[in-house]
């Protein structure tokens, strides 16, 4: 519990600005206007301790849906584009300037791993033209609401290359940014004010769901693998009331990942669920996929 009995008034906010975020609920102004009235009162949702602790989950919880409900109003988005991908891919320039820095480098693996690298940073590239392809259209749309605003896990790699795209068109765009021990999140070209950090997976994954009206997925690891099966769940068991087009981005990649007859085949899934999802190799197609898509569907509006 925060004692405020010795300190100054600006100590005093100073030190309760370190645990506002547990706030979410309040406006800057509303919890300013209360502490100056109420700097001797103790109170639990001011408890640091009691929010980190296992009493204080379903606050913790709650905070991770007001939140970023709080910013999505705030400014005015209705429909997101969600891109999904691997975080360890690399831009064109980056895996060009690693390469050549180890063309010295005795270890073949090495090398071959730089290689993939280079092979690899097309999808960052085509991510990047996707990403700003999209935005580009969706700010012709006449709307007071913000339509179809590019959305990712907010890390490096895929995640930024969509992020790139849609800030070099100048639009808005989402960073659904994690915690995690051992990797980046919170790439520079996500929006102010957009960058929402998130403990929970789930909460993570509910915001990618709720306003998404298109996903694009690429080539990824475990985590792009867990939100493309669990969004084709979702669709499949019809938790997600609206069909959402769905992209395979780059067909050497999911062909090799995931045998998909293989699974018709032995009856794990029908062969109408293969209907769910796109494949392809191309931006445009991509574009001109989901465009129509969304079109013809009147997508707009959560998706639960």
């Amino acid at each position: 519990m925060i004692s405020f009995n010795q300190q100054n008034i600006s100590q005093k906010i100073l030190a309760f600005s370190v645990h506002k975020k547990a706030l979410s609920l309040l406006s800057t102004k509303e919890i300013n206007n209360y502490m100056k009235k109420n700097f001797k009162k103790d109170r639990f949702y001011y408890n640091p301790d009691f929010l980190a602790s296992a009493s204080g989950r379903s606050i913790r919880i709650l905070s991770e849906y007001y939140g970023p409900l709080d910013r999505i109003k705030k400014n005015k988005i209705s429909d997101t584009i969600v891109f999904f991908g691997s975080a360890r891919i690399k831009s064109k320039d980056q895996a060009t300037k690693d390469l050549e820095n180890a063309k010295d480098q005795n270890d073949s693996s090495i090398l071959k791993r730089l290689q993939m690298d280079l092979k690899m940073s097309r999808y960052y590239e085509e991510a990047r033209i996707l990403a700003k392809k999209f935005t580009q259209w969706s700010k012709n749309i006449e709307s007071q609401n913000q339509h179809y605003v590019i959305c990712s896990g907010g890390g490096p790699g895929i995640m930024e290359a969509a992020n790139r795209g849609a800030a070099e068109a100048e639009g808005s765009n989402i960073g659904l940014t994690i915690s995690l021990p051992f990797e980046v999140s919170g790439n520079k070209w996500i929006s102010e004010n957009l960058n929402m950090k998130f403990h929970y997976f789930f909460m993570r994954k509910f915001w990618f769901v709720y306003l998404a009206k298109a996903i694009i997925v690429w080539p990824g690891g475990f985590g792009t693998l867990d939100e493309l099966m669990e969004v084709l769940t979702l669709i499949q068991t019809e938790k997600i009331k609206k069909r959402l087009p769905i992209v395979l981005y780059g067909k050497e990649f999911w062909e090799n990942v995931v045998n998909w007859d293989y699974l018709v085949e032995i009856g794990t899934i029908s062969k109408q669920d293969l209907d769910l999802f796109y494949f392809t190799d191309d931006i445009d197609e991509t574009f001109n996929y989901v465009k129509n898509f969304i079109e013809e569907n009147q997508l707009i509006g959560p998706n639960f």
